[in-house]
This record gives structure tokens, sequence and C-alpha cells, in this order.
């Protein structure tokens, strides 16, 4: 069973990661689809994407560990 900590600093650096990979896929790919955005902008939106998946990705694993308790 994993505790609500470890649970956190999971989806922690499940995201951390998440983000530097989103922020050099904005980087490449908003061009193709003609987004320009500045490096704060990109920093910016891929925050805001951030705390939704540290919030999914925390609320999601204290779901499954709660079926598995049952």
């Amino acid at each position: 069973m994993q505790t609500r900590t470890m649970s956190m600093v999971e989806a922690a650096t499940n995201v951390s990661l998440g983000y530097v990979l989103a922020i050099v896929t904005q980087i490449v790919v908003f061009p193709w689809f003609g987004i320009e955005a500045a490096l704060g902008e990109h920093l910016a939106i891929g925050l805001v994407f951030v705390v939704v998946s540290l919030a999914r990705g925390f609320l999601l694993r204290r779901v499954f560990e709660t079926w598995l308790r049952f």
C-alpha cells in the first residue's frame, strides 16, 4: 500500500518530467499550427497543465489505493 505522501511524490515526479516534455513539445509543435508564443507564455501554459495533471494523478492514485483495500 502506498502512503498519501508517496502518492504525491510519485505524481509530482511524473508531472515534473511531463512539464519539461510539454514545454519542448509546445515549442516545436505550436509553430506548425501558426501559434506563436514567447517562452514565458509556454511556461505559463505548461504550468496550468501541471496543476491539473498533478491533481489528476494524485486523485487517481488515491482512488486505486482505496479500491485495493476492498
